[in-house]
């Protein structure tokens, strides 16, 4: 009686956070482990129809790179890394868009549909969802160098959501799954990381959180202890400090984006912890470290 008893109060628990966000939009970056393991897959899915059918508007945006990784290697197409994005020449990116479109989004797709949801897959191209330009880094120089600018090829930057899709699907009861493929001013596709097309979808929707899931915990302290929130002005000291380091830096910063953009919360939380993103949203303690404005 007891475990039915403890059910219950995870349920009364979980209610004010389903009253805060009846009919809000969460934004959900799904990649890394959870989109290997075949569980953590399934609980991912049952999670995303559990917030879609008690009112919570859910849109995913997915990765793909080990998927991307795969296919390169079958076809012996190499590639080449510049401050940790791939060089994406016209080949690579025939393989990108085949993968993430075709393959990858369509597997999301279909493991919702299957354990009961309605969903869609988009990608930039559809409905000019997400417009994009090719993306400028310079090369690091040495001091009074001239700068230099580094050609990663069809590597883009989102410019503009169109969310008319979205809002329609979202009319219709569908959730939409997004490739993050983005289509540039000249009809081409562009390789966008999918954690800018997750930040730039939330802040065009004003999403009340913005959700990463990857393969970390979170952000830790110097002894290995994870913070649980971080305000936007505390981020630029973190990685001064070397607290917020590697990978981590572009992940944090994109979370400072888009809450400065106007969404409430952005969290990134470890994706191989079963129904992650549910104990973000509807326990108290949550997962993971939050990004907040103050």
């Amino acid at each position: 009686m007891q475990q039915v008893i403890d059910k219950a109060k995870t349920l009364i628990e979980a209610l004010p956070y389903i009253k805060e966000f009846y009919g809000r939009t969460i934004v959900i970056k799904y990649g890394g482990h959870a989109m290997v393991d075949e569980e953590l897959k399934k609980n991912f899915a049952l999670d995303i129809i559990l917030m879609k059918y008690i009112g919570i508007n859910p849109v995913i945006v997915h990765g793909g790179g080990p998927q991307i990784n795969l296919f390169l290697d079958k076809m012996n197409i190499r590639s080449s890394y510049v401050q940790g994005m791939r060089v994406t020449d016209g080949e690579t990116m025939d393989v990108v868009e085949m993968v993430l479109v075709g393959k990858v989004n369509k597997e999301i797709v279909g493991l919702i549909n299957f354990h009961g949801g309605k969903a869609v897959g988009l990608s930039g191209r559809d409905g000019d969802l997400i417009k994009a330009r090719k993306m400028k880094i310079m090369k690091e120089q040495a001091e009074n160098a001239p700068p230099e600018l580094i050609d990663l090829g069809r590597v883009g930057e989102v410019t503009e959501v169109n969310p008319d899709i979205l809002t329609t699907l979202d009319a219709r009861g569908f959730i939409p799954v997004i490739a993050p493929v983005g289509v540039g001013p000249d009809g081409r596709s562009y390789n966008i990381n999918a954690d800018l097309v997750a930040g730039a979808v939330a802040a065009n929707l004003k999403a009340a959180k913005l959700i990463l899931l990857t393969d970390v915990e979170g952000v830790k302290d110097r002894d290995g202890k994870l913070i649980s929130s971080l305000s936007c002005a505390e981020i630029d000291a973190r990685i001064k400090d070397g607290v917020i380091a590697g990978g981590m830096i572009p992940k944090v910063n994109c979370c400072r984006e888009v809450v400065e953009a106007g969404v409430a919360k952005a969290h990134i939380i470890d994706g191989r912890t079963e129904h992650a993103a549910l104990l973000e949203v509807f326990t108290n303690e949550g997962v993971g470290t939050e990004i907040v404005r103050e």
